[in-house]
């Protein structure tokens, strides 16, 4: 009987032990996808806000390439957080894929 008993009771630690770090491993890689986002959007926000002020030919939107292109990212991930950020929309113009910043392009947020 002792033996049943600490077989089972090994199996018990280990599952437990396998579940623990199952659990530490989801939520460090949820923490780094979120610090990840939060710094791309961040960076992808403050470039475009420079590129639109400072536009010589003064257009109001950027290509997801150009955006890219300048961010190091992909042209997915650009997608991704363009159309999380709060503050970047997507123009409705003739031209897709163009992005464009609430208040600096003449368009309030509504």
């Amino acid at each position: 009987m002792p033996d049943e008993y600490s077989f089972l009771n090994s199996i018990a630690i280990g599952a437990s032990g396998g579940a623990i770090a199952g659990i530490t491993v989801y939520l460090f890689k949820f923490a780094h996808d979120k610090i990840s986002d939060c710094k791309d959007k961040r960076n992808v926000f403050n470039w475009m806000k420079h590129e639109i002020r400072t536009n010589k030919n003064n257009n109001k939107h950027l290509s997801t390439r150009l955006i890219a292109s300048y961010n190091n990212l992909t042209m997915d991930r650009v997608r991704f957080i363009c159309s999380q950020h709060k503050e970047i929309y997507l123009s409705a113009g003739p031209n897709e894929d163009l992005w464009g910043i609430y208040n600096l392009s003449g368009r309030n947020k509504s």
